[in-house]
């Protein structure tokens, strides 16, 4: 499995945020500035996580972003579906090869893969990665 770039930065940045918004909100360029990420992609992301539920944003001087909920309810699934779109296996082989038994076989393993990924991301809670409670 390999995470696009646009779903490393959602994790690292909603890990950084979980674990940076004590008080206030985080602003988008301390994570930018701590894991080297182009500020105006990051706010992309983060603006997509916003729309999904997984971050509340505040604008103004004292705005930033914080935790829609708590770290033990955010799934990976979340994050990653939320910039990357539902994970699937895509596999496309059967009609360009007119649905011989292996093109067929291999579209089904890849969704098979696919699907067992995103189970495994389900149960995998952001406070399992950051060590939280």
């Amino acid at each position: 499995m390999k995470l696009s770039r646009s779903s490393e930065y959602a994790l690292m940045g909603v890990a950084y945020i979980a674990l940076n918004q004590k008080s206030k909100p985080v602003l988008a360029g301390r994570i930018a500035e701590e894991y080297g990420i182009p500020v105006e992609y990051l706010l992309k992301i983060l603006q997509q996580l916003v729309r999904t539920g997984v971050l509340i944003s505040k604008r103004g001087p004292r705005g930033g972003f914080t935790m829609a909920k708590p770290a033990n309810k955010v799934s990976l699934v979340e994050i990653i579906e939320a910039v990357e779109g539902p994970i699937r296996g895509e596999a496309y082989m059967a009609e360009q090869t007119n649905n011989v038994p292996f093109s067929l076989k291999m579209e089904e393993v890849c969704s098979r893969a696919a699907e067992a990924m995103r189970k495994v991301c389900e149960k995998a809670t952001l406070a399992d990665m950051i060590g939280a409670k």
